[in-house]
Parts: structure tokens; sequence; C-alpha cells
């Protein structure tokens, strides 16, 4: 009986540890071939897209700044 339970016990460890690894490896093969999407993306876009504006007017109101103090004010 035990040594049945050995052999058993054996083959369901030998099995799942041969099937986890071809699993594991598609999965983070297909992980990084294209990023999945969530529900977030929109306001992650949104945020990105906010950032870009305000640097654009950072970068125009230094220019701004600079045109003034080289004309003296």
């Amino acid at each position: 009986m035990l040594r049945a339970l050995l052999v058993l016990t054996t083959a369901a460890v030998l099995a799942a540890c041969s099937s986890g690894a071809s699993n594991e490896k598609a999965a983070a093969a297909e992980a990084a071939a294209a990023p999945q999407k969530t529900v977030i993306d929109p306001q992650l876009k949104a945020l990105q897209k906010a950032k870009d504006v305000q640097k654009t007017v950072d970068d125009q109101a230094k220019a701004t700044d600079k045109a003034i103090d080289d004309q003296g004010g």
C-alpha cells in the first residue's frame, strides 16, 4: 500500500512539474508580446496628455519670462 502511494505521489509531482513549465513560458511570452488593456487605460492616457500640455505651458511661460528679462523688464 505504501509503495503504491509513493508511486502515485511521485507520478503526480512529476506531472504537475512538467506541465507547469511550458504553461509559464507560454504565459510569459504572451504577456511580453502585448500589454494587457485595463479599465484605467483611458485615464492614464488623459493624465499623460495633461502632463504634456502642462510641460508645453511651462516651456512657453519660461520663454515669455526670458523675453521679458531680455527686454529689461
